[in-house]
């Protein structure tokens, strides 16, 4: 979906629209956020909300030089479960 750049003492929101062409009618029941990997002081959700249409996440840490894969996945109205994934590069800035 993207790749982004984020200071491993950056306090960020990240937001996936999933209105964007893909709902057709119908919207988020469930949203969850998963990190891979998962390591010590690494990228970590400090928070998520999500509305009909966009889910997001407030993401921390992380270890500098580091790659991380930020999942949100969603279950919608109709029972489609559907996921997008971000890149996320820690790098002092």
């Amino acid at each position: 979906m993207g790749f982004y750049l984020k200071d491993p003492g950056a306090r960020i929101d990240y937001t996936v629209d999933w209105a964007a062409g893909y709902l057709a009618g119908d919207t988020i029941a469930a949203s969850a956020w998963i990190v891979a990997p998962e390591e010590a002081g690494g990228i970590a959700v400090a928070g998520a909300t999500s509305l009909p249409a966009r889910a997001s996440a407030t993401l921390e840490g992380g270890v500098p030089g580091h790659v991380y894969r930020v999942t949100n996945r969603v279950t919608l109205t109709s029972g489609r479960i559907e996921e997008r994934t971000l890149s996320i590069r820690v790098d002092e800035r």
